[in-house]
């Protein structure tokens, strides 16, 4: 457990159980990324592209939190800081590429989409169930959790969009979705870096209080 400074102590993810969970969950998002990548590309959309994304985003950090679990507070509040900055990095490059798809926007195929997005729907449900146990704790478990949550959520929402080209035969509802997906990284990247920010700032004031 990591705490100092009057701060109640987090769970760390020093834990066999938690490590284990994590290595089932590096592997469902390593074979979902494959598997939206070429969907998002045989279906024209951005919405699964940007979803593929995530899913790359979310195995390097989920490997970054392996490889840190144990280290002080400090290597590990540096880890999260790291991960929010790449979760913003991605968050605006969606919301750019999306903008950018606004002046030439295509028709991606709605069954593709619905498929995919179902099977990915059923992956990120069953990683927040895995997870659910150790959504509270420091910046870097924080993070795992917040990603998995994004997951499913983007994941119903490429779905919702399915159904929007379906209906509408336009591409509009996979550039909005996109866009919420966007904005949902950035929300998330700024709760990481926030507490990272905290947790640095306590290992610090700690640091020097052991001086």
């Amino acid at each position: 457990m990591a705490g100092c400074c009057g701060h109640e102590a987090k769970f760390d993810g020093v834990s066999n159980d938690y490590k284990r969970r994590l290595w089932i969950v590096i592997a469902i998002n390593a074979v979902m990324f494959f598997v939206e990548v070429i969907a998002g590309h045989l279906a024209k959309s951005q919405a699964l592209q940007a979803d593929a994304l995530d899913f790359l985003g979310d195995s390097l950090t989920y490997g970054i939190s392996l490889a840190v679990i144990g280290t002080s507070l400090r290597v590990r509040g540096n880890a999260a800081l790291a991960k929010g900055v790449s979760l913003l990095a991605m968050g605006i490059w969606v919301f750019g590429s999306t903008l950018y798809r606004v002046f030439y926007v295509g028709v991606p195929a709605a069954e593709i989409m619905g498929v995919v997005g179902f099977l990915a729907l059923t992956a990120n449900l069953a990683s927040v169930l895995i997870l659910v146990r150790y959504k509270d704790g420091d910046a870097n478990v924080r993070s795992v959790w917040l990603c998995s949550r994004n997951d499913a959520i983007g994941n119903v929402a490429v779905m919702f969009a399915a159904f929007g080209v379906w209906g509408t035969a336009t591409g509009w509802p996979d550039l909005i979705v996109a866009g919420i997906m966007a904005g949902l990284f950035l929300s998330s990247a700024f709760q990481i870096i926030q507490q990272a920010m905290r947790e640095r700032s306590d290992a610090s004031l700690h640091d020097h209080m052991q001086a």
